[in-house]
């Protein structure tokens, strides 16, 4: 499994994507975000599902901006252009892929900001080739394992974080989900856009980088537990004790009646 997560705030966009393959019974890292340059800006890219479909497409679409009439002005353009070599790779493989028991399957996070964009954008690619545009009003997409990630985004993060607290966010929700799911795990690639600026950053960080903010990120969570008033469980557990020697009571006397 994957879990890839794409933010986009108010003053950019984040990209963070742990690193591991799981086959089997073995482990092994690949990398899934990739950069690629188109004019003076970057977009990133990344990918969930067949490894196979993944490198195949995106070679395509790599040829695709190394032809001259390949600039794109927009990010929707790219986006469609990416789109069309997925699909290209569906026609040539889907059927074989599902005569060997494999779906064809490659969901993809796509984000920029080109030179006539007036806003950074931020995409979700379907396997068929179709997508959605990531809005304000629910600021980040996840592909792979969603489950555990998404808690603490649906209530922390909002279109008007500030840059640094959409990373730290998307950084927790990585730990979560880390920690919930044995084939999510270190190292983890983070890519980073600032608004207008058309330069991105990349950076991976291993365990060793970042393992003490998760080992305070679980001391938080159970501060936080403990900080919550105990009153209407106290009531709870009374009832419940007193109703459960009640039901002791009345067995012992319907044992010595016999």
């Amino acid at each position: 499994m994957t879990y890839c997560l794409g933010i986009r705030v108010q003053k950019g966009l984040v990209a963070i994507a742990d690193t591991r393959i799981t086959s089997g019974s073995e482990t092994t890292s690949a990398k899934k975000i990739s950069i690629h340059k188109q004019g003076n800006n970057n977009i990133f890219l990344m990918t969930s599902g067949l490894r196979s479909v993944r490198d195949k497409a995106v070679t395509y679409f790599e040829e695709v901006l190394e032809k001259e009439s390949g600039h794109f002005d927009k990010m929707y353009k790219v986006v469609n252009a990416f789109g069309e070599q997925l699909r290209r790779v569906a026609g040539e493989d889907k059927a074989s892929l599902a005569a060997s028991g494999l779906s064809f399957n490659l969901f993809t996070i796509v984000g920029g900001q080109l030179e006539n964009d007036k806003d950074h954008k931020l995409y979700l690619l379907y396997p068929e080739g179709n997508w959605i545009e990531i809005g304000e009003a629910t600021p980040f997409t996840i592909i792979g394992n969603s489950g555990y990630g998404k808690p603490i985004l649906n209530r922390a993060l909002t279109y008007e974080s500030p840059l640094n607290f959409a990373i730290k966010c998307g950084f927790l929700s990585f730990d979560s989900t880390r920690v919930s799911a044995n084939d999510v795990g270190y190292p983890i690639d983070m890519v980073i856009y600032h608004k207008d600026t058309g330069f991105m950053h990349e950076t991976r960080f291993d365990e060793k980088d970042t393992g003490h903010l998760a080992s305070l990120w679980g001391s938080k969570i159970r501060e936080v537990i403990h900080e919550i008033p105990d009153d209407w469980i106290d009531d709870l557990v009374s009832k419940v004790e007193k109703q459960g020697k009640d039901n002791r009571v009345r067995q012992i006397q319907v044992q010595q009646q016999q």
